[in-house]
């Protein structure tokens, strides 16, 4: 029993550990809500069957009428599981309550409320800085005479911090360092969500498929933050170009500061 503890407690430190923690910490909200959907209006639920037979032709209407039920009843429910466990799940919000997707009504009008009132910040002393140092592999005063505790901005995977480099101010973009395992980990949920809501005739198959497939291109692109730099410095050079429409527009385009940029950080102008 204690070799068996010990090896769970050892996996549960890993990132595949980790990553397995937060996805039953999502299908204990989730699950109850998929059953309860399915139970009241899923096609081969018993009770939907006895519904269906006893309502006669007043069935679909008194379906529809339930399924907005469980659509109030069940959207803050979703809602407060997406702010409990942030990371790409306040993103999936964002994009939803935007959507030209079939999103009901009732989620919809809630996920909006993720577009200004976002769970805040990572702290920057604990998280961020001691990020930034094992990224650089020396501390950061080595590297910056000022970093800006407080971010200029933040989103789902990382956020960015003002600073100063010999004189020059610059912006270091720092991914969070979870991200790497909960985006993974979310993706997975996510998609096994899909097929739940397909399955309890929630949502529409081709459509939840579709949606699924660019979600997960996305965001797992969007950890690649190596190619972000590239795309970045490509983008940079061609705006040095007279002919560019760039300058003529007034647009800039920060330069990166290839020796300050990894896997997980990006510095720019």
């Amino acid at each position: 029993a204690a070799i068996g503890g010990s090896s769970l407690a050892l996996y549960a430190s890993t990132d595949d550990g980790r990553g397995f923690c937060r996805q039953v910490r999502f299908w204990s909200k989730i699950a109850p809500i998929v059953a309860d959907y399915w139970v009241q209006v899923g096609s081969s639920s018993p009770l939907a069957k006895y519904r269906k037979y006893a309502d006669g032709a007043a069935y679909d209407e008194r379906r529809n009428a339930t399924i907005e039920r469980l659509h109030e009843t069940h959207a803050p429910k979703i809602l407060e599981m997406m702010v409990t466990l942030r990371g790409l799940y306040v993103k999936l919000g964002q994009v939803l309550s935007v959507t030209a997707l079939p999103v009901p009504d009732p989620y919809r009008v809630r996920f909006r409320t993720l577009q200004s009132d976002v769970p805040g910040w990572e702290d920057f002393e604990t998280i961020v800085a001691p990020a930034l140092e094992a990224e650089l592999g020396r501390p950061l005063r080595e590297v910056f005479s000022e970093v800006d505790p407080v971010p200029c901005g933040a989103a789902s995977i990382g956020q960015a911090h003002r600073a100063k480099k010999a004189g020059a101010d610059v912006v270091i973009k720092v991914q969070y360092p979870a991200a790497g395992w909960q985006v993974p980990a979310d993706i997975g949920c996510v998609g096994d969500f899909l097929t739940m809501c397909v399955w309890a005739d929630v949502l529409d198959g081709p459509s939840a498929r579709m949606s699924y497939e660019e979600f997960s291109r996305q965001f797992l692109s969007e950890l690649d933050y190596e190619s972000e730099a590239k795309n970045l410095r490509l983008v940079y050079e061609s705006s040095l170009d007279p002919k560019a429409p760039y300058i003529k527009r007034n647009v800039v385009v920060p330069m990166v500061y290839d020796d300050l940029c990894t896997k997980k950080i990006i510095t720019m102008e």
